[in-house]
């Protein structure tokens, strides 16, 4: 007889003051979406319209998990980002209707096999097997929007080992966060439990294992997690 193998229970992040979590439904990332992040990597064109990737809903990983160091790789790089939680549903919404989509806010991480992404990037590819792995999107506790009122005029810094990596103003995006929304709800009907990975800045740079990662994002709770050696299991435990 066939054993039936379920897939894990849907994914959901913790929301500061509630008992009730965030049901992840799926995870939509910006790519290029800082002048100095572009200049840095050597790619794309400045004046290029916003462009989006996916990541699966179980890569979502919450606020002091232990995150293997994944297979096939031996640059996995850190981008810090901040992260918005869609709580009502909308299609082609107009920028100026974009932010009463929000259910909150978070800090996440973008972490990516960097070597991968190039090699996919040379050959033509998409670039999932360089971002849409295991363990790839962790997030931090989700700060509802009406307590998070700031924000989008904060700042986001990452620090890796308390050594600071990434410093940026979160109004130095190029698309901000209401322009972002209504891009992406041109091509998807975004619904309730959707995440939106709104880019990273310039100092992206490789970890092992051992090293912890730390963001803060100006009036949200802080993200940190820390890489372990490979692991199937390791991002069950906490740090």
């Amino acid at each position: 007889m066939t054993t039936l193998l379920w897939p894990p229970a849907q994914v959901a992040l913790p929301v500061a003051g509630r008992s009730e979590g965030f049901p992840v439904r799926r995870v939509y990332c910006v790519g290029r979406n800082y002048l100095d992040h572009i200049r840095e990597m050597r790619e794309g064109d400045e004046r290029d319209d916003p462009f989006f990737f996916q990541k699966p809903a179980d890569a979502v990983v919450p606020d002091g998990a232990v995150v293997p160091y994944p297979p096939q790789t031996t640059d996995l790089q850190f981008e810090g980002e901040l992260v918005v939680a869609i709580g009502t549903p909308g299609s082609d919404i107009a920028p100026q209707d974009a932010l009463g989509h929000v259910f909150g806010f978070a800090a996440g991480i973008d972490l990516t096999r960097r070597d991968l992404q190039r090699r996919c990037r040379e050959m033509a590819h998409p670039w999932e097997a360089g971002k849409s792995f295991d363990h790839s999107a962790p997030c931090g506790l989700i700060q509802p929007v009406e307590e998070a009122a700031c924000t989008l005029s904060g700042e986001l810094r990452l620090s890796v080992n308390g050594d600071l990596r990434q410093h940026t103003g979160l109004k130095l995006m190029i698309w901000d966060v209401p322009e972002i929304i209504s891009h992406l709800s041109r091509s998807y009907r975004l619904m309730p439990g959707d995440l939106i990975y709104t880019g990273t800045p310039a100092g992206v740079a490789p970890v092992r294992p051992g090293d912890r990662i730390h963001v803060e994002i100006t009036g949200l709770p802080t993200l940190t997690v820390t890489i372990t050696e490979g692991d199937t299991h390791a991002s069950q435990r906490t740090a």
